[in-house]
Formats: C-alpha cells, sequence, structure tokens
C-alpha cells in the first residue's frame, strides 16, 4: 500500500496528523539503538526486546535475527513480541509466523500460562526446497495391500489390517468400492509385496487369500495365524 494512502486510512481513523507521522516514523525503525532513541530508554518494549537478543547472542544465533518495527501480526491474543521468519535471500514472503501470549489459554477456560509459538504454511517452505533442490524423493513402501472382495466384507478387511500392523507391516487398506482388477494393478503400482484378498468363501473357513506379488504364488492364510 502506497505511503500516502497509509496516511489517509489513519486519519479517517481518527488519529491526528503528528501522531500519524510518528507512528510511520516508529515502523520505520531497524534498530534497538534507534528504537530506544525513539521510546526512551525507560521503555518496557525496548527493555523486552533487549533482553531477547541478548539471550540470542548468548544461543549464538543473534546474527539470524533483525530487529523490524513494521512487523505486524494480524491476531489480538499476542501480548509481547512478535516475530515473522524469512528465507536468507528475502526473496519469498514469509515462511513463518508467531509471538508471545500470556493469556490465550483462558480464553478457552483454562488457567494464563505464559507462551509462545508460530504456525507457518507449506508452499512458501516447498517452493523455498524447490528452488534449492532439496526436495527429497519419497517411494512409498507399502508392505501389505488389504482388499475385501464386496462391501460386507469391510469390516473383517479392517480386522486383517490391524493384525498385520500390530505385526510392524506397512499396510494400505482399501475401504473404497473398487473392482479386484484394480487391487491387482494399484498392488503393482505401489510395489506391494502381498495383497491379502478377504473374500466371503475363505473368511467363512477362518482364512484369507494372499498373493506373493514377487513369486505370484497364492495361498490361503488362517486369520489366528495373523494374530
Amino acid at each position: 500500500m502506497p505511503i500516502e494512502d497509509i496516511k489517509k486510512e489513519l486519519r479517517v481513523a481518527g488519529i491526528p496528523s503528528d501522531a500519524v507521522e510518528g507512528i510511520l516514523h516508529a515502523l520505520s525503525l531497524r534498530s534497538l539503538s534507534e528504537l530506544e532513541e525513539f521510546l526512551g530508554s525507560d521503555s518496557g518494549a525496548v527493555a523486552e526486546l533487549k533482553l531477547l537478543f541478548s539471550f540470542a547472542n548468548e544461543y549464538g544465533y543473534a546474527d539470524w535475527l533483525q530487529f523490524d518495527a513494521s512487523v505486524v501480526r494480524g491476531l489480538a491474543y499476542y501480548t509481547g513480541t512478535v516475530f515473522e521468519g524469512f528465507d536468507k535471500d528475502r526473496k519469498l514472503r514469509a515462511i513463518c509466523g508467531g509471538g508471545r501470549y500470556d493469556r490465550l489459554l483462558s480464553t478457552f477456560g483454562g488457567s494464563d500460562i505464559p507462551a509462545c509459538g508460530f504456525g507457518f504454511g507449506d508452499a512458501v517452505i516447498v517452493e523455498l526446497l524447490r528452488e534449492k533442490n532439496l526436495i527429497p524423493i519419497l517411494t512409498q513402501e507399502i508392505d501389505d495391500i488389504v482388499f475385501p472382495v464386496n462391501g460386507e466384507l469391510k469390516q473383517a478387511a479392517a480386522m486383517v489390517a490391524s493384525n498385520l500392523r500390530n505385526k510392524g507391516r506397512i499396510v494400505d487398506l482399501i475401504l473404497e468400492d473398487k473392482r479386484l482388477k484394480w487391487a491387482f494393478k494399484h498392488a503393482e503400482r505401489v510395489n506391494a509385496k502381498r495383497l491379502f484378498l478377504v473374500g466371503q468363501a475363505e473368511w467363512e473357513c477362518g482364512a484369507v487369500r494372499v498373493k506373493d506379488l514377487a513369486t505370484r504364488e497364492e495361498s490361503d492364510i488362517l486369520i489366528s495365524d495373523l494374530l
């Protein structure tokens, strides 16, 4: 927003012209020394920020911090210092933002507890990782796929999947209404090791049909052996 438009908005809000100039000057400050000169050495805000930067220096990351009086967070529950995080080149918008809030929990019926937190969105992080060629190539690892051959066996399939997961297997439970042909193609697509078919006849016999997708061999496994 152009500076003149900002001034106009502040005047419409009833802020005197001299106060408007003072606000804009304060927002342009980029160092604690400038802030201290503007607000005075007895300012509580100055003392809190000086303490923060002192701790940052002792922790060894003061070089990563830059004072900016124009940082504004849009939520009213902040009670102290607020911050935003950017990439080093400042090519992107803020990656994250947050601040101090000491009275947030009481708004939900709890007791006031001093706290600090932040939130961030995945879009900027993904953009940054893509620019730095740091997006990892993740392979989908599925041990077993469990597929009920009809809708009435979905609960049974869920039990089979749960038992397999309890044994440490990575399981993909298919509960959508899909055809058997789709299940085989899906198993090949995700490179699963085994396909468990929960069929009516096998289930009534206390078993499930299992296909080894590497050897293409099929066999029936008793449900009791999965427990």
